[in-house]
């Protein structure tokens, strides 16, 4: 699909025209700007994310990738425009409201405590245990205990189970943030750029694991890794100075002139 038509059809679907918005969309952005200092880090005039889609942003340095992951999940307030999640809006709720209305973000660098075990990491992030009594005078009941150890097989992890996180790979500290993100069981799953420092096996099993994630959550994954993103064989968002450039398959955007100059030909 062309971005043209891809824009028209954001427009014509988006809240301000669409009551059913929402049956095709859980996130939209709508007439979004993010200015600091008189700069614009983002403009962005409507975006759209499916439900269960798995869509790349890709875009050089300053692109306003991050900002806006930062917006979608309340730690950027937008300076003007609306952002719509799972039939609501939720511009001006905090990033804890937003967190438990189903949004949540894995950072570059994984998240997770050296001095734990992997199941600890996990039972740490159950909703409820993050508070320091019940850590310290409570185990997870059965019930949540095998809700762990079954994400914990999905990814990969079932044998590490005792190993404190110092000692995994950077590979298996990627899957370990992701499963304590996925443990309370988010609507949208942000993920900022999986695939940074991993071997070749973790980059392709990495892959795997968002492909099959898309299953029961919808996915925004922030990338430079163009092979990586060719694994993930999903539709692709170039950003770029804060503008939404171009949409479509990798092999469609690889053609598109002005990607190329903008950031695939450097």
């Amino acid at each position: 699909m062309k971005h043209t038509q891809r824009i028209e059809d954001y427009k014509n679907d988006s809240p301000k025209f669409s009551r059913l918005w929402s049956e095709r969309y859980l996130l939209f952005l709508e007439e979004i700007t993010a200015v600091f200092d008189g700069f614009k880090a983002l403009d962005i005039e409507a975006l759209g994310i499916e439900h269960n889609e798995l869509r790349v942003i890709i875009g050089p340095n300053g692109a306003g990738k991050t900002t806006l992951c930062d917006v979608v999940s309340g730690k950027t307030r937008p300076t003007t425009g609306s952002v719509y999640f799972d039939d609501a809006e939720i511009t001006h709720e905090s990033e804890t409201e937003i967190v438990l209305l189903g949004i949540g973000r894995k950072f570059q660098t994984p998240t997770v405590f050296d001095s734990l075990t992997t199941y600890e990491n996990m039972e740490l992030a159950l909703p409820g245990h993050q508070k320091l009594w019940p850590n310290l005078f409570g185990r997870a009941p059965a019930v949540e205990r095998d809700r762990i150890l079954e994400i914990l097989e999905r990814v990969g992890l079932a044998e590490e189970l005792n190993r404190e996180a110092k000692y995994l790979s950077h590979g298996q500290r990627q899957w370990l943030a992701i499963s304590v993100l996925i443990l309370s069981n988010p609507k949208l799953l942000l993920v900022d750029e999986p695939a940074a420092g991993l071997t070749d096996a973790e980059t392709a099993l990495t892959a795997e694991l968002l492909l099959e994630l898309k299953t029961d959550h919808t996915l925004i994954v922030i990338e430079h890794d163009m092979d990586f993103v060719r694994r993930l064989d999903s539709f692709v968002t170039v950003l770029n100075e804060g503008q939404v450039m171009a949409e479509g398959t990798l092999s469609k955007l690889q053609e598109n002139e002005e990607v190329i100059e903008a950031y695939l030909g450097r």
